[in-house]
């Protein structure tokens, strides 16, 4: 585990002339988002739930512990944190409401400590928040499976296909999203039902992609890559790579000329995605600007509500125990 200082968005401006090649409708979840009736439902499982946020003293990592407080969660009075990072009592404090909670944190390398931890706390009602580092994302996942700790991973990055593969393999209850933006993730499902209804309608457009974060984040956008698919898709290009040809701003220098204000550097998410005809006569641009933690950290409590509720209604006749923000969505978590 390592701290992340990376990763978090507020709420930005969306230009939707992508989404308005397909009509209204194009965009119909099996259920409405966050009805009366679901909303309720969400917000009476979370009585009694103690949330470990691993990943402190990192900002995003911190702003989640806040969030929780913040929504009258319960923090878990340990947590693992960094291999560097000297164990510690972090002093949580939520400026909105006043709520304080004090959290110790055990370095990762710490191993006997962390054994000594798991041991000695409760597992019922416990659900560990991850928000640490892309190297550190298949050795967490797999720790929590083998501890049968339910977890939320928004930590970025490893291979998220062995990670869903391990888990699911576990029966052990996840949320696992490379973001938890909530109107960011309906973004994303509304151009996944783009991609599946009007495959090929960019045909011979270019795609290019730009994105700027903090400088601490390490890897590529997981949003970027997950747009890229449906715009793939959309645009009939296979010759388009992420890792490669997605554009990544990671000096103050760069993200400032982008258009992120000087306050934003420490914690912002700058996306923009281009379409652009054969002969140049045509653009369509999709952006989504961000700047702070917030949203995120709004987001992912409302995963880890999300997340105690099936822990709760345990295994279904599916046997499904990994799940994504959109069944978040779908669940009432807007």
């Amino acid at each position: 585990v390592y701290p992340k200082k990376a990763n978090m968005i507020s709420t930005g401006r969306i230009l939707t002339a992508l989404l308005a090649a397909s009509s209204v409708s194009a965009f119909q979840p099996p259920q409405p988002f966050g009805t009366r009736r679901q909303q309720t439902r969400l917000a009476a499982s979370s009585d009694d739930l103690q949330v470990m946020v691993n990943g402190m003293p990192g900002p995003m990592a911190t702003a989640i512990a806040e969030s929780c407080l913040r929504r009258g969660l319960t923090l878990c009075p340990t947590a693992i944190t960094g291999p560097d990072i000297p164990a510690q009592t972090l002093e949580i404090i939520d400026s909105d409401t006043g709520k304080s909670a004090k959290v110790d944190l055990i370095p990762s390398s710490a191993t006997e400590d962390i054994s000594a931890m798991v041991s000695n706390t409760s597992l019922e009602n416990l659900v560990a928040i991850d928000f640490t580092h892309p190297s550190a994302v298949n050795s967490n996942g797999d720790f929590y499976a083998k501890n049968g700790i339910p977890f939320v991973m928004g930590t970025t990055g490893g291979d998220r296909e062995l990670l869903l593969e391990n888990t699911a393999d576990a029966k052990c209850f996840a949320v696992i999203a490379p973001n938890m933006a909530k109107q960011i993730v309906a973004m994303q499902a509304a151009l996944e039902d783009l991609a599946r209804k009007f495959p090929g309608a960019f045909e011979g457009y270019t795609l290019g992609v730009t994105e700027s974060h903090q400088k601490t984040k390490a890897d590529t956008s997981g949003t970027a890559k997950a747009v890229v698919d449906s715009l793939k898709t959309l645009s009939s290009n296979d010759k388009f790579t992420s890792d490669d040809d997605i554009i990544k701003l990671r000096t103050d220098e760069d993200s400032q000329n982008f258009g992120v204000k000087p306050d934003a550097l420490t914690g912002h998410a700058f996306h923009t995605y281009t379409l652009t005809s054969g002969d140049g006569s045509v653009e369509f641009q999709l952006k989504h600007n961000v700047s702070g933690r917030r949203v995120y950290a709004e987001g992912t409590v409302d995963a880890a509500i999300f997340l105690a509720k099936k822990v709760k209604e345990g295994l279904t006749e599916d046997g499904r125990t990994v799940y994504n923000m959109i069944d978040v969505l779908e669940e009432g978590g807007m």
